[in-house]
């Protein structure tokens, strides 16, 4: 694809400017020249008055048989001998995007001697699970885990793939998509079926978090996307249900593996496990300095909880990344969120309202935390939070 101004035909309108997201449109000698931060996506070209804009279309391949694929499929991912809890809830919610579609929901397992855990997969809603055991599977392997999941998808061909938003399953599934030359929608926080086309609606944030696009894959399968943990409730298990277990042999080549693991060292354990924490103790632009993360460290410490940060602070460089949550971070639920100098951005209460309690200490009485909050607590954060901390310590300890 691509893009070229008919400077001839240019009149110098400016109104490409103001539709091009990318800001990848300036003016020279009173014409419109494209900038090399032009992503060729083409929001230019309807907007243009005189037609000035041609954008070049790669002519689209021979379009897809789409009729043989049926039935929604969850990767599932495990650590430790545990299944992680954003495949739980994939479970839960692909399940309700079968029953739409009257077809039936299926976990792919992958590793080495984990058929056992498909017992809490039947429970937690799945239909079948596809199993696929080897030593080559101990631990996930870019190669090995690729090519089994695609060789899955090519022989029993299902029409969804559902897998989580986290370091595993964006490794996994731009590559997998690849292979198979179909889309994948990344990062969703909403699924639904359209009536209509009986199509996935992926809705996803997009330009930073300030809008939210749907995002469909009409003319591929199986159409893809990656889900942001804790956007979905856990099913409530049922261990009288049972399911269908589809075993695969899958002999993979010593030469296709291009990477080994020597030794898993954990330098960011449960500090940075957002997704599972319990109880979040967050800090925001409103602390005004990133020392004043320490008592937010201390109160957390004390309640045996994690740290979260608003995207302001992460922006600032007072917390790492792996702390941030929003839209553009990470999306929890634990049961206490405790807010401290959060106003309340519509980015960040994405990210963390469906939270049992919410407790916002803010000083500026309007600000939109309090919206949401069970509680909230008036007042400055650096006399709250210590006076609650040292509270806290005397009951809990």
């Amino acid at each position: 694809m691509s893009v070229k101004i008919l400077s001839e035909e240019c009149i110098g309108c400016q109104t490409c400017i103001d539709s091009c997201p990318y800001g990848a449109i300036v003016m020279k000698d009173d014409k419109a020249v494209l900038t090399e931060d032009c992503t060729f996506c083409g929001a230019c070209e309807s907007s243009c008055p005189v037609s000035a804009i041609l954008v070049e279309r790669e002519k689209a391949e021979e379009s897809q048989d789409i009729s043989s694929y049926k039935g929604v499929w969850v990767f599932i991912e495990h650590r430790d001998g545990r299944i992680r809890n954003v495949s739980l809830e994939l479970i839960g919610e692909g399940r309700k995007l079968a029953q739409e579609l009257g077809e039936e929901v299926s976990a792919v397992l992958i590793g080495d001697n984990v058929a056992e855990m498909s017992k809490e997969l039947f429970a937690s809603g799945a239909d079948n699970v596809y199993l696929v055991e080897g030593s080559a599977f101990q631990h996930y392997s870019t190669d090995a885990y690729s090519i089994a999941f695609t060789y899955l998808i090519r022989k029993h061909l299902p029409s969804v793939i559902l897998l989580g938003a986290t370091n595993d399953g964006r490794d996994l599934g731009p590559r997998v998509a690849a292979r198979l030359k179909t889309g994948l929608t990344a990062d969703c926080t909403s699924l639904s079926i359209d009536p209509e086309t009986r199509l996935v609606a992926w809705t996803r944030p997009a330009f930073g978090g300030n809008i939210m696009a749907t995002i469909f894959c009409p003319d591929n399968r199986p159409q893809m996307g990656t889900v942001r943990p804790k956007v979905f409730k856990k099913p409530v298990p049922d261990y009288n249900r049972t399911g269908k277990i589809i075993r695969e042999e899958l002999a993979i080549n010593e030469k296709d593996i291009r990477t080994k693991l020597i030794d898993v060292v954990k330098v960011c354990t449960f500090s940075c496990n957002l997704e599972d924490a319990e109880i979040i103790v967050s800090g925001g632009r409103g602390l005004g300095k990133p020392e004043g993360f320490r008592m937010v460290e201390e109160l957390a410490q004390v309640l045996k909880g994690t740290v979260g940060s608003s995207r302001a602070a992460v922006d600032a460089g007072w917390m790492p990344y792996p702390h941030q949550v929003g839209q553009t971070g990470k999306t929890v639920a634990p049961k206490i969120y405790i807010a401290c100098g959060i106003s309340g951005a519509i980015q960040h209460l994405a990210g963390m309202q469906t939270s049992d309690v919410i407790i916002a200490i803010n000083k500026d009485p309007d600000a939109p935390i309090f919206k949401v909050a069970t509680y909230g607590i008036v007042g400055d954060v650096y006399e709250v939070v210590p006076a609650l901390t040292a509270k806290l310590r005397e009951v809990l300890q």
